[in-house]
């Protein structure tokens, strides 16, 4: 799950739901003091430039408005105060006035609430509530702050505090910027304190690895667990996050490419990871050929597939996706493509994808009699890129082309996947490989030689048995 730590100290927007904590303990009313604090809560001074979490340090007494209710209508009060009421983390809404027994109750407001007349409309005064707005000392503690609180007092003065973390299992994985370093371990442990079932948080140091896709982290707070359990469209997925590449934003894009597959489709992963694509496709009833690199995702690749119960469905291989494609599936597709069946073939690693399409230049060159009988049925790419360009579409369209060696205006879709950063879109182009590539004479390099033979039979009987 994506969280974000937001940048303002500004009431939060009425519309969370507050809990009962014993964190939050409440002083007297008072009747005629008004209130001095805009955000409701102003952090001591102290506080400013803080590195080792002090939670101590945080506690403040501020002044909230607040309605005297007899005690049998405090449920009807509530249901029509709805959003006017306090909303903050483990303070209760309700509370005990001293003086009045179990007679009335005072419901405490949000602090922007300063006169009747912004209750007008509730229904309160005509039964004879809402006669005045009182004032409650109210105690705040470390656990009724929110996260954007505590980390814009502490951070330097006019210092931007906006940064956002990806939940992975019982991780939270963060991009620190250069002036939050110096209060990472602060940071991480407000970030483990505020979001229950968070139990490690790490920065990410340096950018991803293009080879293995993944990149090094620092821990800044909890224990040292890397091996996170994740779900995603109702399967279960393990993996040392620290080892291999997973992005939780990806989650509909992996669904999006399996809802086209067929249950009789094959489909070849040219940079499966640890099984996102691989695994639901398997679920689908298609065998899957799936190749990865990185000798971590490849173990966590085929230890998915065993928990998911797929593993009679998916081939897993440990290969360059040049040698892959040239390989395993280039001794595969030809009895595919004679038996007329379905060939999807993914290829997300965004950063270098639209590279490897030159592996698909005469593929086939060797089986000529093949390109007769596969019209209509030769695979379909989908392939996964990054642009910077002002006419991103356009721009990945033509590297595409440029790689494979063969048009593909008006013959291919692309999708929007995400935007990654300003003016850094993730997209997919899908198309058709065509005919005139894959059965050309022209290889990526001359010199190449081709060993496919001896491995064909072993493929092809994989193939079968994967079918049934």
């Amino acid at each position: 799950s994506l969280c974000s730590l937001q940048s303002s100290l500004k009431p939060h927007p009425l519309c969370a739901r507050s809990s009962s904590s014993p964190g939050a303990t409440a002083g007297m009313s008072e009747q005629n003091t008004p209130s001095s604090d805009q955000a409701l809560y102003q952090a001591p001074p102290s506080v400013r430039g803080m590195t080792v979490l002090d939670r101590e340090a945080f506690t403040q007494t501020v002044t909230v408005p607040a309605l005297l209710v007899p005690t049998g209508l405090v449920n009807r009060a509530l249901k029509s105060l709805k959003k006017l009421t306090l909303q903050r983390p483990g303070v209760k809404r309700v509370v005990e006035e001293e003086g009045c027994g179990e007679t009335h109750k005072l419901v405490l407001l949000d602090p922007r609430v300063s006169s009747l007349d912004a209750i007008a409309g509730t229904g309160l005064q005509d039964l004879g509530v809402a006669s005045e707005i009182r004032h409650f000392a109210l105690r705040l503690t470390y656990d009724n702050l929110r996260s954007e609180e505590v980390l814009r007092a502490v951070l330097p003065d006019g210092h931007d505090v906006t940064s956002g973390f990806s939940r992975v299992g019982h991780i939270a994985h963060m991009n620190l910027r250069d002036h939050q370093l110096p209060y990472r371990n602060l940071i991480g442990q407000v970030i483990m304190d505020k979001n229950p079932g968070v139990t490690c948080v790490v920065n990410k140091t340096n950018s991803i690895d293009s080879t293995y896709r993944h990149f090094s982290m620092e821990l800044l707070a909890g224990e040292d667990n890397m091996v996170a359990k994740v779900r995603e469209n109702g399967l279960l997925y393990e993996f040392d996050f620290s080892r291999v590449y997973w992005n939780p934003r990806l989650s509909t894009e992996h669904e999006r490419i399996v809802s086209q597959l067929r249950r009789e489709d094959v489909v070849v992963d040219v940079f499966a990871g640890v099984g996102p694509f691989a695994v639901p496709a398997a679920r689908r009833g298609c065998a899957v050929f799936a190749n990865d690199l990185n000798p971590e995702s490849f173990r966590w690749l085929q230890h998915n597939s065993r928990i998911n119960k797929v593993t009679d469905k998916v081939t897993a291989f440990n290969l360059d996706g040049r040698d892959f494609i040239r390989g395993p599936v280039r001794d595969l597709l030809p009895d595919l493509l004679r038996a007329k069946t379905s060939v999807h073939v993914v290829m997300n690693l965004p950063a270098l994808a639209i590279d490897f399409l030159d592996s698909f230049r005469g593929l086939l060159a060797h089986e000529p009699g093949v390109g007769v009988a596969c019209e209509g049925t030769l695979p379909r790419v989908h392939c996964y890129s990054f642009s910077k360009d002002d006419a991103p579409q356009r721009d990945v369209v033509r590297r595409a082309a440029a790689s494979l060696g063969a048009e593909l205006d008006g013959v291919c879709s692309v999708h929007m996947v995400r935007n990654v950063a300003p003016n850094k879109e993730m997209l997919c182009v899908s198309f058709t490989l065509p005919k005139e590539v894959v059965f050309s004479d022209t290889h990526p390099s001359s010199g190449e030689k081709h060993t496919h033979f001896l491995r064909f039979t072993l493929y092809h009987t994989i193939f079968i048995y994967k079918a049934l």
